[in-house]
């Protein structure tokens, strides 16, 4: 598809690939890297965005037609036909997998006669971790390559009919240049944990209230009760037999909390294969065998928690594997930061912070907007209420 409204520079051209892999690989992780760097094939900061991941969800279908995730990436070409920039985008018949929840807005449109689906999502797939939504490189156009892809975005909702675009867990940048073209602004809330510096588990626990060090160590003692080991498995550890088995803890659990897991297990081998460097299972064992899992995704600064299943209950064992275990690796690797996924204020006792996450809206319909603008700001209010609250709530010794 291509698009009929083009950027203001006539040099600059914008069309529509519905597959990731009409992109190349190199092309693709060029621009989606955050920071210039000097390797001849970088790897973008944020895993999520590098085309192995995206290409092993589109590969295993979980992302598709089927899936109600139609690849609709929006490309930015010079008149020679080079990639300048991509704006990553699924055509979506549904608000699933997203983790900024817009039923409400569907359900009010639908019953005044309107239609809200299909609308189009700027987002990673069942992924809510702040990144680049538009892969623009580095320079002194990237500015005007922002403008021109959410220009493009803009133009792909008027010729398609479609009622909205999303860009969900937005960095500034971002956020910055759709706030111009006058999309709306939301928030919402995550807990990181803030790696400043620390030699230890120990050197962390330090910086916490007297009760608050004494509840962990019990907790951490307790999880690793009944014989439970802990075992890190990265790179050429990641074995299909371990993959078996976390997929097994990922069914069950996704079956019984959200009813319908979104992963199906060929995209564990893919990203296996693919970007085994940048994976890591935390994966608990009793008496030889693997009862829980947590995934994580190793990013330039950045550990990302993602999912968690287990087989048999024990006391504090999800806290030691998704959390403290998290807190470990990050401080042993010097990474800077651990994003432990989506909502759960259970993990502000275990040394995460508040943070406020950031997505924006285009919305065609006049009377929608309106309703919506007026929603958000009354819900932004509300987040950086109950953000000041929280921050007040952490395990670390006041003052400090």
């Amino acid at each position: 598809m291509t698009m009929d409204r083009q950027p203001d520079r006539a040099t600059l051209s914008l069309r529509v690939v519905d597959a990731i892999q009409s992109i190349p690989a190199e092309r693709w992780d060029a621009l989606a890297e955050t920071a210039p760097g000097g390797e001849e094939q970088p790897k973008p900061a944020n895993p999520f965005l590098s085309h192995a991941f995206l290409s092993a969800l589109e590969d295993s279908t979980c992302v598709g037609e089927r899936a109600g995730w139609i690849p609709q990436h929006l490309v930015l070409e010079d008149s020679e036909g080079a990639i300048l920039a991509i704006a990553p985008a699924y055509l979506k018949s549904h608000s699933q997998g997203e983790y900024v929840f817009d039923y409400g807005w569907a359900d009010a449109f639908q019953r005044a006669g309107g239609r809200y689906y299909p609308k189009l999502q700027l987002s990673v797939p069942f992924t809510p971790a702040t990144g680049p939504r538009l892969l623009v490189g580095h320079g002194e156009e990237a500015g005007l390559r922002r403008h021109a892809l959410v220009q493009g975005l803009e133009a792909y909702c008027d010729q398609t009919g479609v009622s909205s675009a999303h860009a969900t867990f937005l960095t500034e940048a971002d956020l910055t240049v759709m706030e111009s073209s006058e999309w709306l602004h939301r928030t919402d809330q995550q807990f990181h944990f803030f790696n400043r510096g620390y030699d230890s588990y120990e050197d962390f626990l330090e910086q916490l209230a007297s009760r608050k060090r004494k509840n962990l160590r019990k907790e951490r003692a307790s999880a690793i009760e009944n014989g439970i080991e802990i075992e890190w498995l990265t790179g050429s550890d990641l074995t299909e037999r371990a993959w078996d088995a976390f997929y097994e803890f990922y069914m069950d659990t996704g079956s019984r909390k959200w009813g319908r897991p979104y992963l199906n297990r060929r995209f564990f081998s893919l990203i296996s294969e693919r970007m085994a460097d940048r994976i890591l299972l935390v994966m608990a064992r009793r008496q030889g065998r693997y009862i829980a899992g947590a995934l994580n995704f190793i990013g330039a600064e950045t550990l990302y928690g993602r999912n968690w299943g287990c087989i048999e209950d024990h006391p504090f064992l999800h806290f030691e594997v998704c959390y403290h275990q998290a807190i470990d690796f990050a401080i042993e690797h010097k990474l800077a930061v651990v994003e432990a996924g989506a909502q759960g204020q259970h993990k502000i006792a275990r040394g995460y912070e508040p943070v406020t996450t950031h997505s924006a809206h285009h919305i065609r319909h006049p009377g929608l907007r309106a309703a919506v603008s007026d929603y958000l700001e009354a819900e932004r209010m509300e987040v950086d209420e109950i953000g000041a609250i929280l921050g007040g709530h952490t395990p670390f010794r006041k003052g400090d």
